[in-house]
């Protein structure tokens, strides 16, 4: 359940984290922008189209939604495709009237059948992508785009060998800077005079450190001097008129186009997972744990989308990255998501001169600690104590996450989860127990609540084990439901090989539905049991009269 919390309850811890949020995602708004091949400012709206409507409509407290890397290939290829920027907003417009319906249709309830294990994998996978793609900007290394989580990455590298290419680039500059956001971020939050701060983010203090560093580089003609590549990177309209022009609307001519639907409900269904699974991890991330109700969650993704598409931004989803920043910088409540759409406003309009002096060493910085901090050792300590039910789909889907991606990394680590399960329940299908009388030992197989026709091999397996002359007593109080085959191959195992190899077969418990007949005691079964009994409570009396005595 949901709990309500007026959205100016805790406005300064969410003013300050809404802050740091604001510095996360906007170099990620740029680089996923410019990585789709749009242009930069869509990117930014819908960032700000995020964090204030959709922020506003959620009912998610820690979740921050914006462009999402996973969308970049999709959004890429389709612009290619259909030939312009505005018919392929047309599609963002159909995709998002498409998750509204599905919001109304209860396609969230999906996101109740996600392993926790798996969501768990698949931010520790989220938290290494993190840091292996922002080592490089911490030590000045910028080749690839910022928010790019592909394994395999436009520069020919991929995620592990762009680290050795690190040391053909080492920017000493930028090794510096990071070194210095590295001591303001820990510190502030070590340090126990600097924790009096908490309204004032350490990130703002960390970003303002790097731009005046490298500004006194620069004034003093140090070759320490960071250029602009290594900074981010706003467009800046110098006229009204260019103002006006970033602002593209789609052409709905294009909706008779059959392209532009395959591409609107590819979005759809993409976005829609992506986000289910996003909010999923940002309610186990919630120290309050408060939960999301996803079909509302899929109404307001719908309708950022379709006001994203009218004012020329790109599709959004739900985004762990920034939604982590959020939660790990004290986020209360979704006015966090709400101010930090805002900043992302009237930061463009008013200050890009300034923002276009942050340093990416800086941000990465960051990032690195929210990476780690998703993928700390912990967490696998954890699951590892939890047993390998646990822990393999969670390493599965970790490393499938980083190795391909967030949806493929998912589907694999689920599947093995459900492998486990049937493989769990194949073992768990009944309890087989012997005892040892003198005339002779007795076999106890008790079913579980639910045997399917999965347990048959096992079930066969046991039956065909037991040696001749046996006494089997086979008990089905606690079931629930019983499959036929299951039912079947009891009745033979009475009636043929029971009979053949002297086995004295007892059924216990089998409802009427089973058409199972419940048999008599054991011979000699009951007396031998009861004279055990009886012996056992004659030692006992006996002993506690000697203690009296």
């Amino acid at each position: 359940m949901t709990k309500k919390i007026s959205l100016f309850a805790n406005l300064k811890s969410d003013f300050a984290s809404g802050l740091v949020v604001f510095l996360v995602a906007l170099p990620l708004c740029l680089g996923i922008a410019m990585a789709s091949g749009a242009p930069l400012f869509s990117g930014i709206i819908s960032g700000i189209i995020g964090g204030i409507v959709v922020g506003y409509l959620s009912q998610s407290h820690i979740s921050v939604s914006g462009p999402a890397a996973g969308l970049t290939a999709i959004i890429l290829t389709a612009i290619t495709d259909l030939g312009a920027f505005d018919i392929f907003l047309t599609a963002v417009f159909i995709a998002g009237l498409i998750q509204l319906g599905l919001g109304f249709l209860k396609a969230g309830s999906i996101s109740n059948y996600f392993p926790t294990n798996v969501i768990e994998g698949m931010l520790a996978g989220i938290g290494i992508i993190i840091i292996l793609k922002q080592l490089p900007h911490a030590f000045g290394y910028d080749a690839n785009f910022e928010g790019d989580q592909a394994f395999i990455q436009n520069d020919g590298n991929n995620s592990i060998s762009s680290l050795f290419a690190i040391f053909n680039h080492i920017h000493l500059g930028a090794v510096i800077i990071t070194l210095i956001s590295f001591v303001i971020l820990i510190a502030w939050d070590k340090v126990p005079f600097l924790q009096k701060l908490k309204l004032i983010p350490g990130a703002l203090i960390a970003v303002i450190a790097g731009i005046v560093v490298n500004e006194i580089f620069v004034s003093t003609g140090s070759p320490l001097a960071i250029g602009k590549e290594h900074l981010v990177s706003l467009p800046i309209p110098t006229s009204f008129d260019e103002f006006k022009a970033i602002i593209v609307t789609p052409n709905f001519a294009g909706i008779t186009n059959p392209q532009v639907w395959v591409v609107a409900l590819t979005i759809a269904i993409v976005a829609s997972i992506e986000t289910l699974l996003c909010i999923e991890a940002a309610d186990r991330m919630d120290v309050q744990k408060r939960y999301t109700n996803t079909n509302v969650e899929l109404k307001a993704q719908g309708i950022g989308n379709i006001v994203s598409s009218l004012l020329g931004g790109l599709p959004m989803t739900s985004v762990v990255v920034r939604s982590s920043a959020n939660n790990n910088a004290g986020a209360k409540s979704k006015m966090s998501a709400i101010i930090h759409g805002v900043l992302l406003l009237i930061s463009v309009l008013a200050i890009p001169m300034i923002l276009n002096k942050i340093p990416l060493a800086t941000l990465a910085t960051i990032l690195i600690l929210v990476g780690y901090k998703l993928a700390k050792p912990a967490t696998f300590i954890h699951f590892w104590e939890k047993g390998k039910y646990q822990f393999v789909p969670f390493v599965a889907t970790l490393v499938f996450v980083v190795a391909t991606d967030l949806l493929k990394g998912v589907a694999i680590g689920i599947v093995i989860s459900v492998i486990f399960v049937l493989r769990g329940n194949l073992k768990r299908a009944y309890s087989f127990k012997k005892e040892e009388y003198e005339d002779g030992d007795v076999i106890h197989i008790d079913l579980a609540q639910e045997v399917s026709f999965l347990n048959k091999a096992a079930i066969k397996l046991t039956l065909n084990s037991i040696p001749e002359n046996s006494k089997v007593i086979i008990n089905a109080q606690d079931t629930v439901y019983i499959a036929h085959d299951i039912l079947d191959l009891i009745k033979e195992f009475k009636e043929t090989r029971a009979v053949d190899e002297n086995i004295k077969v007892k059924l216990k418990g089998f409802k009427k539905a089973y058409e199972l007949e419940n048999t008599p005691d054991l011979n000699n079964h009951v007396s031998i049991e009861h004279y055990y009994d009886v012996a056992k409570r004659m030692m006992v009396k006996k002993e506690n009269s000697q203690e009296n005595f």
